[in-house]
């Protein structure tokens, strides 16, 4: 029983930060996931999979893991490189790069 602490990333639809400031924690799978023949579906008997614990920071996930036994695996966000444009910039007549379309 591995868990995985991490800070989620935001996802493609959205534009802001919401969401992404806690530490998450999950357990990793023990068991592959299998189809159910009758209908297709995919299926796991791993009741873990579905446990989420949030945290403020990443020193509370590690307490907890260290406190209740649980081996854990910190995965380290990647730090975002915002690129600051404004929307007129695309129209400017001086551009680096060619208008494409």
């Amino acid at each position: 029983m591995t868990a995985r602490i991490y800070k989620p990333s935001r996802t493609a639809m959205q534009s802001g930060q919401a969401r992404t400031k806690a530490w998450v924690l999950q357990y990793e799978p023990e068991k592959p996931r299998t189809v159910e023949p009758l209908m297709g579906y995919t299926t796991s008997s791993d009741m873990l999979q579905q446990v989420t614990l949030s945290f403020d920071t990443k020193e509370e996930a590690i307490a907890y893991c260290t406190r209740h036994g649980i081996a854990y695996r910190v995965q380290e966000p990647k730090e975002r490189t915002a690129k600051r444009m404004s929307y007129s910039d695309n129209f400017k007549f001086n551009r680096a790069e060619t208008w494409t379309h």
